[in-house]
């Protein structure tokens, strides 16, 4: 299904001066950038894209301040094809006598920020990929362990939330619990939050809901995290052993996004959240293209070469 935003929610999330159109404020916004014209001013192309968003900083008004009342009519009629659901005026530009006339007659509305062009773009273009991004909910916890988003998964009564309590205790962060939504930014990037219903709140078995930043201060919460690493927690499997130098890694795919996947046999006694910290840890190396089992295996090479 398509996911939309109303224009006022954009008004209300930067905090936007309404010029006109107020009335068009529930209009929805699909499009998930925003663009600075340029070549859409001088001819309409059906190529194309419509319906974005526009934003008109310092340039785009010093171009059209300079037209002739005729030239300054075509352009702007132009830009009124594309049919955008607002127009931003960045930089607290104050030269609009022409303007707002073009929107009132095609019902658009026309907002203002004091922030600069550049800055705003990058802002505004941040907000709607993430409003807009496609998303599921799956069942797990969602934490945030060395700055690293990870997800937990496992079976009901595993020990997800236990887990996740014994995190935050390690001074790491909660992100989501039991519900948690994961929004596709990119082909790369998979963003993990809350549904707003779980936000701040963990279950425990046999001790019922908590509001962890009450419990433990703001610290302990974080509000969304980008997923790295995708951990399922297993029952300890007695007669299965993992010795292998390096695992081979396999990936989970959300929404065609490959997130790798490591799996954790747990038990009584056994060190569940310092594997995990050791997981993210040997994550962090890896980016870095540093491997141990490498190391391991050229030590054994240069070894048996020296007793040649």
């Amino acid at each position: 299904m398509e996911k939309s935003i109303e224009i006022k929610d954009i008004v209300r999330a930067f905090s936007l001066e309404v010029l006109t159109g107020e009335e068009f404020l529930t209009d929805e916004v699909k499009e998930s950038n925003a663009r600075r014209p340029g070549l859409e001013f001088l001819k309409f192309l059906e190529y194309f894209p419509q319906d974005h968003v526009f934003v008109l900083g310092v340039n785009e008004i010093t171009y059209l301040y300079s037209l002739d009342e005729e030239k300054r009519s075509e352009r702007i009629s132009n830009l009124m094809e594309y049919r955008p659901p607002c127009i931003i005026i960045t930089d607290n530009e104050q030269r609009l006598e022409y303007l707002p006339k073009y929107c009132k007659e095609e019902n658009i509305p026309l907002l203002r920020t004091t922030e600069q062009n550049y800055e705003f773009i990058k802002k505004i273009d941040a907000f709607l990929i993430n409003r807009l991004a496609p998303e599921i909910a799956v069942h797990g916890v969602c934490v945030n362990v060395f700055g690293v988003g990870v997800l937990l998964r496992g079976a009901s009564g595993v020990g997800k939330s236990e887990t996740a309590h014994s995190l935050i205790g390690r001074g790491h962060r909660l992100v989501a619990d039991d519900i948690v939504v994961l929004k596709r930014l990119s082909p790369q990037t998979l963003l993990g939050t809350h549904n707003d219903t779980n936000r701040e709140l963990l279950a425990l078995r046999s001790i019922g809901v908590m509001n962890v930043v009450r419990m433990y201060g703001r610290g302990a919460f974080q509000d969304e995290s980008r997923i790295a690493l995708d951990i399922e927690l297993t029952e300890w499997e007695k007669d299965e052993l993992y010795n292998e130098i390096e695992m081979e890694t396999t990936h989970t795919s959300y929404m065609d996004v490959e997130v790798p996947h490591i799996q954790i046999q747990i038990k009584p006694g056994r060190d569940t959240v310092g594997l995990i910290e050791a997981v993210v840890n040997n994550w962090h190396l890896q980016q870095q293209g540093y491997s141990a089992a490498k190391e391991f295996m050229k030590r054994i090479e240069e070894e048996s070469n020296g007793e040649e």
